[in-house]
């Protein structure tokens, strides 16, 4: 097997057992090497395919599955040039056809003389693999079965022609890596540095999940719709009262364009620090990023926000084009403010000086949008709505008398206490 002589695609995460298997694949009928070891060796790659397949989610052949998600995951030139835009010209397309020659081989090679020789009949356990249905620790459900579809398109093909054109496609439609298959993130920091980490199981909530709210809906859509288009499109602060649906609708965002390549990346205060490595890492991506800060407030002595203003407008290097910051926050100027702060008898000698730093974090996010809590009517419909979207049967008067005393013991009007109220019901 050729599998030293990759040119594109190195340097593989899991890569240990395609070396493995590529070592038996050349040596399993060599008489150098003891038949015993060498079945023992099989048997360790057996168990670990049949690992991935529990920590994955794979099913059917797993050696296929295997390979699939090695392609699908290198991030190289080749891959990455792809990923959304789809064939890219060059010669770097020799150089990925050469490799996907070799892969080629990997995937039809037959494994029936080697069982045989090696005495391992085992090993057709995992060419028709049958997973069990618990939800994988890598992937969901949804990505799983994407790879495993890409394995039987392998099967397919019968050139590495076909096979690359099949895995080009693949990058133009999902992308490649941790970026191509998730939608959602968050960052981590060790001693190695700034990591963005895939967000395993985000929420699935669609934008008409949340009942009303249609102006402040359209604004946060019209700005999305715009970004991902590669129109001009600003920074977005949903503001307002607690429970509204702000933090909701931004993932909603997430699902409603993961399939258009936008991804989003959570941030946390305390992190703010690390914004440039992170925005480092995607600039140069084929695509879209929001970073996403929920329930966005400072208090006087919390200076986070500095940074924070740096990044979005001000420093020397220009915010890329493929990222916008959205944020959710109670506070409409983010930055706490008092009476104090407008008054002439205070040790600050100018007081305007300091009126305009605490806003001049606001005023970089240039579109802002109310999220206001119902009022009685509208919390009322919202009630009714979700009791029909999830058959709740109960009187109408009822329902809605049994809402009232919810909310006055949860929190008031909003669409969380309401949520809440409906999920109390299903509970019972």
């Amino acid at each position: 097997m050729r599998e030293k002589e990759l040119i594109v695609y190195r340097d593989f995460e899991d890569g240990e057992l395609l070396y493995d298997m590529a070592f038996l694949m050349s040596h399993y009928d060599d008489e150098y090497y003891n038949t015993e070891d060498m079945a023992a060796l099989f048997y360790e790659c057996i168990h670990d395919l049949i690992d991935l397949a529990g920590n994955y989610g794979f099913h059917g052949n797993l050696w296929h599955c295997y390979l699939a998600n090695l392609l699908v995951n290198n991030e190289n030139s080749y891959s990455c040039g792809c990923e959304i835009r789809g064939e890219i010209a060059g010669s770097i397309n020799d150089a990925a056809l050469h490799d996907i020659c070799i892969f080629k081989e990997f995937y039809d090679f037959d494994f029936a003389p080697m069982m045989e020789i090696l005495k391992v009949p085992e090993f057709s356990l995992i060419e028709n693999y049958a997973s069990s249905m618990q939800e994988s620790k890598v992937y969901n459900k949804r990505i799983c079965a994407r790879i495993c579809e890409l394995a039987e398109k392998f099967c397919a093909d019968g050139t590495a022609e076909d096979m690359k054109s099949t895995l080009t496609q693949f990058y133009k439609e999902y992308g490649v890596g941790k970026f191509g298959l998730h939608k959602s993130f968050r960052i981590t920091h060790d001693e190695e540095g700034v990591h963005i980490v895939p967000i395993l199981n985000i929420a699935h909530v669609k934008l008409d999940d949340l009942v009303g709210y249609e102006l402040p809906k359209k604004k946060l859509v019209d700005n999305t719709e715009a970004f991902v288009n590669g129109k001009k499109a600003n920074n977005c602060l949903l503001f307002g009262d607690a429970g509204t649906g702000k933090s909701s609708s931004i993932k909603a965002i997430a699902n409603e364009y993961y399939d258009r390549g936008l991804r989003i990346i959570e941030v946390y205060k305390h992190q703010f620090q690390d914004l440039n490595a992170v925005i480092s890492q995607i600039k140069n991506r084929n695509y879209k990023f929001i970073i996403y800060m929920d329930d966005l407030s400072f208090e006087e002595f919390e200076i986070e926000y500095k940074y924070l203003k740096a990044v979005i407008e001000g420093g020397l290097e220009k915010k890329p084009e493929n990222v916008l910051i959205y944020a959710t926050s109670n506070r409409r100027h983010l930055i706490r403010e008092n009476y104090s702060d407008k008054e002439e008898t205070r040790e600050d000698m100018h007081t305007s000086d300091t009126v305009q730093e605490k806003l001049s974090l606001v005023y970089r996010f240039g579109v802002t949008i109310y999220f206001g809590a119902p009022n009685k009517k509208e919390f009322q419909n919202i009630v009714k709505t979700l009791a029909e979207r999830y058959h709740v049967e109960m009187p109408e008067e009822e329902l809605l008398l049994e809402a009232n005393k919810w909310e006055l013991s949860h929190g008031g009007l909003s669409g969380r206490s309401a949520q809440q109220f409906i999920d109390y019901l299903l509970g019972k």
